[in-house]
């Protein structure tokens, strides 16, 4: 398709605008280096019977061997859903972090919940049109309101747990050992006080990613007061290093971080041109792994896409993670086959396109 057919409003509606998306300290995190893991990574595969969400998530923890299994030697977790802007279309149900609250809580574990949303109407996006902005001000309200649209305002209200908005506050300098594009994250001060970090996306395709999931979803984690939020300062960082299908900026955050429990939220999912514009299926899965890239593979395959067609999974191997193949994970609950259903695609955008035709306009 040539540039002179794409139009900014039309591109913006098909979900790119809200895709790209103090006192400080420094230090490495000692989770960097991949773990030594079982000769084959675990993920469970659970359908989601008679709308109840909350059950399946359960299932799903109990064939990983339970909550105790999974946060074993951990204390403090912080569970990261993927609310990437106000509307319950394109974002994690509120049900799925609640239940993993709830069973973490009960096990002991301090649980925090956070998030840096990419943009919501009024803030950063305006008229069909997001900016990218690092005014605290602005991106401060953009996060409170989607919390408070979106139920999590009274979902950590009710359970006594922190809300962290992940784009501002006391934020600590990580270094990233062999990086791709950035040798050194800023990060949110809480991401460094914690054992345990759960990525909870909602199952979708992406427009610039190919598919979002549990990896993927931490792009969230990139504070807009230092990167810019709607994330476009970050993907023009490691486009300019090169990085293919916005690979390097995930794989890079998702080494400055202690991911180590994924549970995508498939109960509803997002074909076609997501993440915030495609297509709702009723897919009614949960799956849910402790080897990050383990579980990815699995919900990619569920969603009918081959390993090789996601950028992400190259990247995460040549960093050193595992397994490789579908071959090397042991799924329990439901076969990939019964539950397999062909997505349609994505249509795939390279970032120095988007950035070269339209840019994303700065916000003061």
């Amino acid at each position: 398709m040539s540039t002179e057919r794409l139009r900014r409003r039309d591109f913006l509606k098909a979900g790119m605008g809200a895709a790209l998306g103090v006192a400080t300290g420094s230090f490495t995190l000692g989770a960097l280096r991949w773990p030594v893991t079982p000769e084959k990574a675990v993920v469970s595969v659970v359908k989601v019977k008679g709308d109840k969400i909350e059950s399946a998530v359960e299932e799903a923890i109990d064939l990983l061997g339970g909550i105790e299994t999974v946060a074993k030697g951990k204390e403090r977790i912080l569970l990261k859903p993927n609310l990437v802007a106000e509307s319950p279309y394109c974002t994690t149900k509120p049900e799925v972090i609640k239940t993993l609250a709830r069973l973490l809580r009960a096990s002991g574990k301090d649980v925090l919940i956070g998030e840096g949303s990419a943009a919501a109407g009024g803030f950063n996006a305006k008229h069909g049109e997001s900016y990218r902005t690092r005014n605290k001000t602005i991106l401060d309200g953009m996060q409170q309101y989607v919390f408070d649209q979106l139920g999590y305002t009274e979902l950590a209200k009710s359970m006594h747990i922190p809300l962290i908005n992940l784009h501002s506050g006391e934020m600590v300098d990580v270094s990233v050992p062999d990086a791709f594009a950035f040798k050194k994250i800023m990060l949110h001060h809480s991401l460094s006080e914690i054992d345990l970090l759960c990525s909870v996306p909602m199952m979708k395709t992406h427009t610039l990613a190919t598919v979002t999931l549990g990896m993927k979803n931490l792009i969230g984690l990139y504070p807009g007061t230092v990167y810019a939020s709607v994330r476009a300062g970050v993907h023009d960082t490691a486009a300019n290093a090169g990085s293919p299908g916005i690979a390097y900026e995930i794989i890079d955050m998702v080494r400055a971080n202690k991911l180590g429990l994924v549970v995508v939220d498939g109960s509803t999912a997002m074909e076609g041109d997501g993440p915030t514009g495609g297509s709702l299926v009723k897919m009614g899965l949960i799956i849910a792994g402790t080897s990050p890239l383990a579980t990815d593979l699995v919900a990619a395959r569920t969603m009918g896409f081959e390993t090789e067609e996601i950028p992400t999974f190259t990247y995460a191997r040549q960093a050193g993670m595992r397994p490789t193949s579908l071959s090397d994970i042991e799924v329990r609950g439901e076969k990939i086959n019964d539950v397999k259903r062909d997505f349609k695609k994505p249509t795939v955008y390279r970032w120095q396109d988007i950035r070269d035709v339209w840019g994303v306009k700065e916000m003061q």
